[in-house]
């Protein structure tokens, strides 16, 4: 597939990709005459006798208010000659007018389909699946990440509503963005007519249920969770840039008021509107990892790092001047980025992953699978200056190497993010520590975040291998060179640099948007890289942009030789 165009270029030919929408894929409309269903149906969360089942109503302009009882059946066969389960549910303010099902007594491994009525109209028909017991030969994996509404259509949601591959989505976060007018995306929103709802940062309840409603009406996203059951974790666009426990980078109390009230909304909203079951006993919305089991063959467990063990991100800017010698950069990575105190998980998410972990290994699986919202393995960034990255090479003209930029991380050679994993190194070490513990050295860890493609290798501070991280770019989000202004030859050039110059990155492509179809049989994995050709229109063409094998070398995973 040809590399995507800058998007200053790439508006420019939209009315060409327009017109070439009678060759390429299209994302469906509504359902004709869904006037209170308009934001779709969604399944997820599923287990193997339970899984819950999700809409929305939209109430009549005259009685926004009025509670509406609403009928809900869920059958083995599209047409609903044979219903499974059937029953009652009241849509109202109380929850933002969804409805979210939790349907029980049903049988492991089985596709069912479902839908919803009220006052007369019937919802579209979505499909869902339980999860399987027993022996199981294959389990196809949709990796998606980073939905950014003003960004573009969410083409690549519809590819994974196409994919006959796929079995179950996986969403590590960024579901939606907090973003307002002005703020990251809305030039080119603007310019699509995708424009964040509401036009300011979202920090109240109404505002986030407002912001999820839009993203639902996106025709891909509905297509998506129309087709295939939806498990997740969030990272920190579901509630604001960068949180931690304790705050956010993009939160200002002065003016946006309590850190634990915004916070607090941002979850209920989340809860309302996606298909996951409600914590149980002990556990709070917060606490929101998983553990999913598929049969014989793997193990699935969601990690939640962002509103239950997560200490501070160090932020360069204070330590931009102070960084003058080498010595100084050591201290800075052994005492700062290092220091112990400053957490990834909770412990309660660390019990649980250690006990998953040891019940896969007991049970035989072949694959442990970690849902992760952030990249895990190291990316100290490269001297890409030494290595010949010019900076007029860089499209907006920006003076580089005098702000903490990636002249000055590369120079002295500090964390690519300091807000994923490579920000929390001591942290990273206890999660291995923890995994090692358990028996296991062969993660699969599925990531999202940095609106790349990755293919890494993980190893422990000892050089231990871990196993392997495969990294999905944007659904719509843009990869961090080409947003930052750099043409799309240096973009392309600095992808090469990470692969050649650091010893975790096996490949990566920050060029395009898409999602990661991994495959896992018993005794092999297959992992595709699917790009879609643009978000700038809602007409499209899938294509794999690398396609690789994972195999099973002296206890851990490697990866074959890969078809590009």
């Amino acid at each position: 597939m040809p590399a995507r165009p800058h998007r200053r270029e790439a508006l420019a030919l939209m009315a060409a990709m327009t017109a070439a929408a009678s060759q390429s894929h299209a994302t469906p409309g509504p359902a004709p005459g869904a006037s209170q269903f308009r934001h779709g149906v969604a399944s997820g969360d599923p287990d193997a006798s339970s899984l819950v089942i999700w809409t929305r109503v939209t109430p009549a302009a005259s009685a926004p208010d009025r509670p509406l009882t609403v009928t809900w059946r869920l059958a083995p066969d599209p047409a609903f000659t044979g219903i499974a389960a059937t029953g009652k549910a009241v849509a109202g303010p109380a929850a933002d007018f969804t409805v979210k099902v939790l349907v029980g007594g049903l049988k492991p491994g089985q596709t069912y389909f479902y839908d919803f009525t009220v006052d007369g109209e019937t919802s579209p028909t979505g499909r869902t699946r339980t999860l399987p017991t027993g022996a199981l030969d294959r389990l196809g994996i949709a990796l998606a990440s980073c939905s950014n509404y003003a960004y573009g259509h969410f083409n690549a949601y519809d590819a994974i509503a196409k994919d006959p591959q796929v079995d179950v989505v996986l969403h590590t976060g960024d579901y939606i963005y907090e973003y307002g007018a002005g703020e990251w995306g809305d030039d080119v929103g603007t310019l699509l007519g995708r424009r964040h709802q509401p036009p300011h940062e979202t920090v109240t309840l109404a505002d986030y249920r407002q912001r999820h409603a839009q993203y639902k009406s996106d025709r891909g996203a509905q297509a998506m969770h129309a087709a295939h059951p939806f498990v997740a974790c969030w990272d920190d666009h579901e509630s604001t840039n960068n949180p931690w426990m304790g705050g956010a980078q993009n939160h200002q109390p002065d003016t946006e008021g309590d850190w634990a009230t915004r916070r607090a909304a941002s979850i209920q909203a989340y809860f309302e509107w996606m298909p996951v079951r409600e914590p149980g006993p002990g556990r709070s919305r917060a606490d929101f990892w998983r553990v999913y089991r598929f049969g014989d063959l793997a193990t699935l467990v969601t990690l939640e790092t962002r509103h239950t063990g997560r200490g501070e991100q160090v932020a360069y800017g204070p330590w931009f001047e102070r960084i003058q010698t080498p010595q100084d950069r050591d201290a800075f990575m052994s005492e700062v980025i290092g220091d112990p105190a400053r957490g990834m998980l909770s412990p309660a998410m660390e019990a649980d992953l250690r006990t998953a972990l040891e019940a896969s290994k007991a049970t035989g699986q072949p694959w442990r699978v970690i849902g992760n919202a952030s990249p895990m393995a190291r990316m100290l960034v490269p001297d890409v200056a030494a290595l010949g990255i010019e900076p007029a090479r860089n499209l907006k003209g920006a003076t580089l190497g005098q702000s903490p930029d990636l002249f000055w991380t590369g120079r002295w050679n500090l964390p690519f993010y300091t807000d994923t994993w490579d920000g929390y190194p001591a942290a990273r070490e206890r999660l291995y520590g923890l995994c090692q513990g358990a028996g296991v050295e062969d993660l699969l860890v599925l990531t999202g975040d940095s609106h790349s493609f990755w293919m890494n290798r993980l190893f422990d501070g000892e050089g231990r291998p871990m196993g392997l991280e495969l990294g999905t770019a944007g659904i719509s989000s843009p990869g961090d060179f080409v947003e930052s202004g750099w043409d799309l030859e240096t973009a392309d050039r600095l992808d090469r640099l990470f692969e050649s110059q650091l010893e975790e990155v096996v490949w990566t492509d920050n060029l395009h948007q898409g999602y990661v179809r991994v495959v896992l049989e018993p005794h092999v994995a297959t992992a595709d890289f699917v790009a879609v050709d643009t978000v700038l229109t809602d007409s499209y063409r899938p294509g794999v942009l690398r396609s690789t094998r994972i195999v099973r070398v002296d206890g851990t995973l490697d990866y074959e030789a890969a078809e590009a």
